[in-house]
Parts: C-alpha cells; sequence; structure tokens
C-alpha cells in the first residue's frame, strides 16, 4: 500500500479544496472537511486508474518536508490518503481448454477482455462468500 500526501485547501467563502502534489492536476473538494477527505481518495484513485491505462508511470510519495517546503503550500493542511496498488500483474493460470473457450465466449459477448472477466467473477464470488461468513 502507497501513501500519498493531500492538501486541504479552504478560502473563507469556499468548500474544502483539496489537491495531491505528486499528482498536478488532480483535484476535489467538499461541502464539509468529511466530504472532503472521503472524495479526496476517491479522486486520486480515479486518477491512477487513469494513469494506469494510460500507460504513465505512478510516482513514489514525496516526503511531507518535501512537500511543505513548496511556498505554493504553505497554509494548507496536509492528511495522508493510502492508496492499494491497482498495478497489474500477469499471472499463470491452468485451465481446462474447453472450460477456457467456455470463459472467452461468455466475457466476448459481454465486450469484456478474459482478465475483466474472471476478475469480477472472482470479486463476486469472495463478496457473497462475505455476506455468508
Amino acid at each position: 500500500m502507497l501513501t500519498y500526501i493531500g492538501l486541504i485547501r479552504k478560502d473563507k467563502n469556499s468548500g474544502f479544496g483539496v489537491d495531491f502534489p505528486d499528482f498536478p492536476g488532480c483535484i476535489t473538494a467538499g461541502n464539509t472537511l468529511e466530504e472532503a477527505y472521503r472524495r479526496a481518495s476517491e479522486a486520486l484513485r480515479f486518477h491512477i486508474k487513469g494513469m494506469i491505462a494510460d500507460g504513465e508511470p505512478i510516482p513514489e510519495p514525496s516526503s511531507l518536508t518535501y512537500i511543505l517546503e513548496n511556498p505554493h503550500n504553505k497554509g494548507t493542511t496536509p492528511f495522508l490518503v493510502p492508496i492499494t496498488s491497482m498495478r497489474t500483474k500477469r499471472i499463470n493460470v491452468t485451465i481446462p481448454e474447453s472450460d477456457l473457450e467456455e470463459i472467452d465466449a461468455y466475457a466476448r459477448k459481454r465486450k469484456m477482455s478474459r482478465s475483466a472477466f474472471l476478475l469480477a467473477a472472482a470479486k463476486r464470488s469472495m463478496s457473497s462468500e462475505a455476506r455468508v461468513d
């Protein structure tokens, strides 16, 4: 898990703005501090997913000292935003050929890749088991 620093910016006549020095252009806001915190995590995950889809490298988190040395960040309130890894990893799975053909046909009908279908199916299965536990 990586942890990035978000900065809260608050003007007298506005809500709570959030930006991420490690991700220029990734911003969000909320009318309350709680809403800003929640949206910050959502905005950062969405931004990182877009970078991954575009093949852009994901930066390592900067230190708080480095971020606060920037005069543009004076008067902000830093907070930590943990992000679980969203990088993809190639794996080797053994599946009978006839089952694989069925999986591929099912995924194609739904305009999904094999990987996307298998991930969605695994998440559905884990989600339904969690409700039983």
